[in-house]
């Protein structure tokens, strides 16, 4: 009787299952097939023209219509590609807030890893080094001993040291 109860508990999680996959696919198959541009996310990646601020936070008179022509792309069903695309035919393209990749521009995208790697490259070549110099000077390696003090200034010394003591 339990093993019943087993089977059928672990048939109906498996319609359970393969319904709600097929209902997942049904609702993102249409989003998939068309995808809308969200508003929020071109704001994010487009820079107003005039006051050179992301529009997101833009006040200009300018990005108010930036925005509205915006909206109205999307109201058309484009892509996000296509609206930031429309938009440097109309603005040119400083609207964009990412360079593009090509030409002097690809330098913003190919300068900081090469730097980043340089100083990694460097610590990794001269760390060791430095951190063996460290361990020879503390292991007791040559050293010279500090210089007696002289009679007198011994004497002057602990008069002084006597009077604070």
């Amino acid at each position: 009787m339990a093993s019943r109860r087993r089977t059928a508990t672990t048939i109906a999680l498996a319609i359970a299952c393969l319904a709600a996959s097929g209902l997942v696919g049904a609702v993102t198959a249409p989003a998939a097939v068309t995808p809308r541009a969200s508003y929020i996310e071109v704001l994010n990646d487009v820079m107003c023209v005039v006051c050179h601020e992301p529009l997101a936070v833009a006040q200009s008179p300018e990005a108010f219509q930036e925005r509205q022509y915006i909206r109205t792309l999307i109201a058309q069903g484009e892509t996000k590609q296509q609206i930031e695309d429309n938009l440097v035919q109309q603005y040119g393209p400083a609207v964009l807030s990412r360079p593009p990749a090509h030409g002097v521009s690809l330098l913003v995208y190919i300068v900081p890893p090469l730097v980043l790697i340089a100083g990694l490259a460097t610590l990794a070549v001269f760390l060791p080094r430095w951190r063996r110099r460290g361990r020879q000077s503390d292991s007791g390696g040559p050293t010279r001993a500090p210089a007696p003090l002289d009679p007198a200034d011994a004497k002057r010394l602990n008069d002084d040291l006597g009077r604070y003591a």
